[in-house]
């Protein structure tokens, strides 16, 4: 009897043991397949609502007022929502225009620009532009289209791995699989988009989650009648997928914005930076793109550089932050400057090839390094610097601080005296350069420094290009903070017509001017036909040398060789006229009237036409031994 009973209790165990994994088994199989989600969230499959409606309300809601973009079915509703509820709606000639104009809005906006475009060559055609928006610390959104979540990997029509291509280029990345996650997604893509180191994120939209229920149970490919069992299988399994999609889709969620998270320094160390500080002779503070950064606003930071009086050297975003004339920006022999100075402030700057890897900072001066990035902090200390004191935190704010913790500082005036009079003799220099004649067309430096003379307190910069852009940031002065895009760390070329199209949304009232060089111009020119179908007059000015001019300094007395660095002296202003703006043309013919070009321009500007000056330049020696690589 002991051992018919022991049996019977193992089978018993064995037959509990069993049908609790099997109840697991479906369990999970159920969850999987979303049977008990769909038990909780109701299907209105009568609803003519479609995801792009909740996209655009939650845009809307973080106070999103422009949606870029190249149209393709996979996005339309995104597109006809937004439009419909209000938010500007600005179609491009290139996808990757769209990420740059975003990323323009980005940092002219302080807060997020997004872009939206279709799946696959749509998508992979942005690449580059999100990568600069990442190496630039700009808090882009964008939005692709997919294939349906039932096809992917199926061969359907531009499907492919759009989530692998992204990943490493962005601080967030999802897939929408359910049209109610959509808004939670959407609002933790922006939120971490701002937060920190500000950067790109990335979220795709498969075709379902974006159209009617009535549609997309259309384009499933159910049946009407089961032929069979395996009919009715497969009814079951799409029917079953369909309402997983849109079950809960049309429940109230809340759109508001999420709290953006920033590193901020601390009590103790603004007080160890400023006790540094206090006790220096020659100090010199590097001011980077990082510092004009939400949230302290830019001219809280311009009046906390000016009470302290340091002389400052300004770069990428942070040029203008200043002013055109301040007696505290110095904008010459900045190598010098930092051999010489016993305290250093890298405000947002970093020690990358910009500054030389740091091998220009002095071994004997105290380096203090502020950066949110933990790594751009760092970048390279193990090798040409140390820091004093290195602090993970806003750039922005931290100046505001440290201010006030040096309410009795002020910097030696005789150091700054020193550092203005060699910008001066720079100066003096460079003017005499601009006077000397080429051997066939136009000084670039004399066009440049009419066109200083010339530009409006309210004109933004933008700069594409080379060699001609880089002598331009030698000779144009913005006017005043946020009035300078470059594209940044990773010199992308091809950013102006991007980069002019978002900023004169952002600022209607201002004047856009894009510094092109004659190569870089090749790529966004076709946008002339996106600022005249969208009512956004910009003017640019290119520097037309016939060539890859940053290249072939190097690489002819090097190899002495000029392939592959050759151009013509194009008509791109009849080219703009072909998109229907209006051309100039700039040459020795005309050399005494540069200044009444540029006022006709204006002019033209001012009437709503975008114009295109087309300037042949001649060759100097102004920029011999920069570097492009």
């Amino acid at each position: 009897m002991a051992v018919t009973s022991a049996v019977g209790l193992d089978c018993c165990n064995l037959t509990l043991i069993l049908g609790t994994v099997t109840l697991c088994f479906l369990t999970f199989m159920l969850q999987k397949l979303g049977v008990i989600f769909q038990i909780f969230h109701k299907v209105e499959s009568d609803s003519t609502r479609h995801g792009g409606e909740l996209v655009a309300e939650v845009l809307k809601e973080h106070g999103v007022k422009f949606v870029f973009t190249l149209v393709g079915g996979h996005i339309s509703p995104i597109l006809v929502a937004s439009e419909k509820i209000g938010i500007r709606v600005v179609d491009t000639r290139h996808e990757v225009t769209t990420v740059f104009a975003a990323d323009a809005v980005a940092r002219l906006s302080g807060t997020v620009g997004v872009a939206a475009v279709t799946a696959g060559p749509g998508l992979t055609n942005t690449v580059t532009a999100v990568k600069n928006a990442q190496m630039a610390e700009s808090p882009v959104l964008l939005m692709g289209g997919a294939a349906a979540g039932l096809l992917k990997g199926r061969g359907a029509l531009q499907d492919i791995d759009q989530m692998s291509l992204f990943k490493p280029l962005c601080k967030f990345t999802a897939t929408i699989k359910r049209v109610c996650d959509i808004v939670p997604v959407l609002r933790k893509a922006i939120q971490v988009a701002q937060s920190g180191t500000p950067g790109p994120v990335f979220v795709e939209f498969p075709i379902d989650t974006l159209y009617p229920y009535s549609l997309v149970r259309r384009e499933v490919g159910m049946k009407d009648s089961a032929s069979g069992f395996g009919q009715a299988i497969v009814n079951w399994y799409l029917n079953n997928y369909l309402n997983n999609v849109f079950a809960g889709a049309w429940e109230k969620q809340d759109m508001s914005p999420l709290p953006v998270n920033r590193p901020f320094a601390s009590l103790s160390q603004v007080q160890n930076a400023a006790e540094i500080v206090s006790r220096a002779k020659k100090p010199v503070v590097i001011v980077g793109s990082q510092a004009t950064l939400p949230p302290t606003p830019v001219e809280n930071i311009r009046a906390a550089l000016e009470k302290m009086g340091m002389p400052c050297f300004l770069g990428g975003m942070s040029r203008g932050l200043l002013g055109r004339n301040s007696p505290i920006h110095i904008r010459q022999r900045r190598r010098d400057a930092l051999r010489e100075a016993d305290v250093v402030l890298l405000v947002g700057a970093v020690c990358d090839f910009r500054l030389s890897y740091g091998r220009h900072l002095s071994k004997k001066a105290k380096i203090i390094a502020v950066n949110r990035d933990k790594s751009q902090l760092y970048k390279n200390s193990d090798m040409f610097w140390k820091a004093a004191l290195a602090i993970e935190a806003d750039a922005g704010s931290f100046i505001v601080q440290l201010e006030e913790n040096l309410k009795n500082f002020r910097c030696d005036p005789e150091w700054l005296k020193m550092l203005q009079e060699r910008d001066g003799e720079k100066e003096v220099a460079n003017r005499l350069k601009s006077k000397e004649k080429t051997e066939i067309h136009l000084n670039p430096l004399k066009v440049l420094y009419q066109l200083e003379e010339s530009l409006p307190d309210n004109a933004i910069l933008v700069a594409d290009g080379g060699d001609f852009v880089g002598s331009a940031a030698y000779i144009l002065r913005p006017r005043g903070p946020l009035c300078w895009l470059d594209p940044g760390a990773f010199g992308t070329l091809g950013v102006g017509g991007g980069f002019a199209l978002g900023a004169k949304l952002c600022r209607p009232d201002s004047e856009i001017w894009i510094v092109y060089g004659d190569g870089s111009l090749g790529y966004s020119i076709a946008e002339y036909d996106t600022f005249t179908r969208h009512k956004t007059p910009v003017i640019s000015i290119v520097g037309n040398d016939a060539g890859w001019t940053q290249i072939s300094r190097e690489q002819v007395p090097l190899f002495g060789s000029n392939v592959a660095c050759g151009l013509e002296f194009t008509d791109y202003h009849t080219v703009a006229e072909g998109y229907g703006g209006r051309g100039i043309l700039l040459n020795r013919a005309n050399e005494n009237e540069i200044e009444n070009v540029i006022k006709e321009a204006q002019k033209m500007c001012k009437q709503g036409h975008s114009v295109l000056i087309n300037t042949l330049i001649g060759k100097t020696n102004f920029r011999e031994g920069s570097i492009s690589v």
